[in-house]
């Protein structure tokens, strides 16, 4: 019996360093070689997630959410800390609390909306589902605590061993891998999404609608099988990201059975694509691949929600890349009024505000990366947090090559200027500030 295609680890779209709205995705999020730390940027990681802020004098803002939001962030730190080893990060949990602090984050958001228009009509009525919780475990998302979502992996799993025993076969990892894709694709129908969108880019939504994003199939595929003490390893081709069984003969995978190899059956279409490097591989090249380890596979994750945030964020002005800022400044012949607050494109705030956080995770990831950094910098500018983007874009200077940082000095240095203007009127000034 063959096994079942698996969908969607074929095509991963890769993000380009440079602008995130790219229709490409690499393993590593930029040049991430080492360099050496300056005291900036070790000051700057000391720094905690930075939560929405809320200015009104008529209600406060919910501190569950508030408290889950710092909570997740920790979390998520505590996961990926370097202090552990990278087989004991969970990819499942961590991805987890991505969503519970993206979700803490939208429904905080939401009770602020709600609370407002109740403000503004006295006389009418706003239903607020604001809850207290102990703790992040204690947070529904989207219905279910964490462990609950957590938990639908180990059914998966315990289906699974149900389908291996009435077939009374042995746990050759052939017969596992025929099983999970039974199981996963037929008996629950896990599909890749045709759309990519926010339903299905997080863990909790995928495992719910049964339909999600190339890198989360890859992921709940590796989790099940992990489950069942079969170890499966990934690893980026040009724009491809391959599964496969960890085996010492390779040469099994490339068997062809009933027209198809393992490999093949697997990875789905992406192999017999001419297009796609991955229709190159041969038992001894995939001997040099390298193996992604799970910081890299929610490095990948997180550059995806990065995409998707932007590109949600600024769907009205088409075209519009994170570094579209820098190109007139770097000019001399265009004016200031360039890069004036005036003629920044509007942008949807909360999706934006998603894309930097996801950002921020990335970079404690990869503190080195300094186009990620660059980017995270721009974000910051386009939602006019002037001061903190002047912090990032110096800190991307350090550690940019040095036509990079070329680039970015007149940028800076025009944003100095705008914060200048930004605290000018907050003091109550009117016009521009004259800068001799």
């Amino acid at each position: 019996m063959l096994l079942a295609s698996l969908p969607g680890l074929c095509h991963q779209p890769q993000m380009t360093s440079s602008s995130l709205c790219g229709p490409t995705l690499s393993l590593r999020y930029g040049d991430d070689k080492p360099h050496k730390m300056t005291n900036l940027v070790q000051n700057k990681r000391k720094s905690t997630a930075t939560i929405a802020t809320v200015k009104t004098h008529d209600f406060s803002p919910p501190k569950s959410y508030q408290e889950v939001i710092i909570s997740a962030r920790e979390r998520f730190k505590q996961e990926i800390s370097f202090r552990s080893k990278d087989k004991d990060i969970s990819l499942a949990k961590t991805l987890m609390y991505i969503s519970a602090e993206d979700e803490a984050f939208m429904a905080f958001n939401r009770e602020m909306d709600a609370q407002s228009f109740q403000n503004e009509r006295k006389d009418t009525n706003v239903s607020s589902d604001v809850q207290n919780w102990d703790n992040i475990e204690a947070m529904p998302i989207a219905g279910k605590k964490i462990d609950e979502w957590l938990s639908e992996l180990d059914t998966i799993a315990k289906e699974v061993e149900v389908e291996l025993i009435s077939r009374d076969i042995g746990c050759h990892f052939v017969e596992v891998l025929e099983a999970v894709n039974k199981v996963l694709f037929e008996s629950k129908g896990f599909r890749r999404s045709p759309v990519v969108d926010s339903k299905c880019s997080y863990l909790h939504s995928v495992l719910s609608s049964k339909c999600g994003s190339a890198i989360l199939l890859s992921v709940i595929y590796m989790e099940i099988c992990q489950r069942l003490n079969l170890t499966i390893v990934g690893s980026r081709v040009g724009e491809d990201f391959l599964i496969w069984p960890e085996t010492r003969n390779p040469e099994e995978l490339f068997k062809v059975n009933s027209g198809h190899s393992l490999f093949g059956i697997v990875n789905g279409r992406c192999v017999e694509d001419p297009k796609s490097m991955a229709s190159d591989l041969t038992c001894n090249s995939l001997l040099g691949l390298d193996i992604a380890t799970n910081r890299d596979i929610i490095g990948i994750y997180l550059a995806n929600l990065i995409r998707l945030h932007w590109k949600r964020a600024s769907r009205t002005n088409h075209g519009l890349m994170l570094t579209s800022a820098l190109r007139p400044v770097h000019d001399d012949k265009e004016k200031w009024s360039k890069t004036d607050r005036s003629s920044m494109p509007l942008l949807r705030p909360q999706d934006l505000r998603l894309a930097i956080m996801a950002s921020e995770k990335l970079l404690i990831l990869q503190p080195h990366n300094w186009a990620l950094r660059r980017d995270h910098g721009m974000m910051l500018y386009y939602s006019r947090d002037y001061g903190k983007a002047v912090q990032e874009l110096s800190i991307c200077m350090a550690f940019a090559p040095e036509e990079e940082a070329q680039v970015l000095e007149p940028f800076v240095e025009k944003l100095h200027l705008l914060q200048l203007e930004s605290s000018w009127k907050s003091l109550g000034h009117k016009g521009r500030l004259k800068v001799p």
